[in-house]
């Protein structure tokens, strides 16, 4: 699973070094940066770098297939892998985003620890109705 000392360790890092932009307004627009810049950094190393590639498609799933079969059937579309150079850069995009997630937690008081724990129990419980 995963550990509540560095989810916790974190999240006191975020409240302590989030010094401009402690307002609500502020945190979620970052935030929500943060997400459009994880974005861009994909769309980058298809369109600039050329190391992934997006062959979207309708999804085809054979008329027999069981719903838990389906997983086996679903595309991400994407093909290759991200090159080094471009996994780091979307893997720094991911961690800003959560530096501005953590900090969405500490403003209301949750413990990120806690939400990322009942998460995974709603999904280990719901499995694939967990987002239906």
């Amino acid at each position: 699973m995963y550990d509540n000392k560095c989810c916790s360790d974190f999240q006191s890092a975020v409240d302590e070094y989030l010094i401009r932009h402690r307002s609500v307004l502020d945190i979620m627009t970052k935030y929500q940066e943060g997400a459009a810049r994880v974005n861009r950094a994909i769309a980058k190393a298809v369109t600039e770098c050329g190391c992934i590639q997006v062959s979207a498609a309708r999804q085809t799933v054979p008329e027999d297939a069981s719903y838990s079969d389906l997983k086996d059937h679903m595309s991400s579309h994407i093909v290759g892998e991200p090159c080094p150079h471009c996994q780091e850069v979307i893997s720094k995009e991911v961690g800003h985003s959560m530096f501005y997630l953590a900090a969405l937690c500490n403003l209301t008081g949750l413990s990120l620890h806690k939400v990322m724990q009942r998460e995974y129990q709603d999904v280990k419980t719901l499995g694939v109705f967990h987002l239906s």
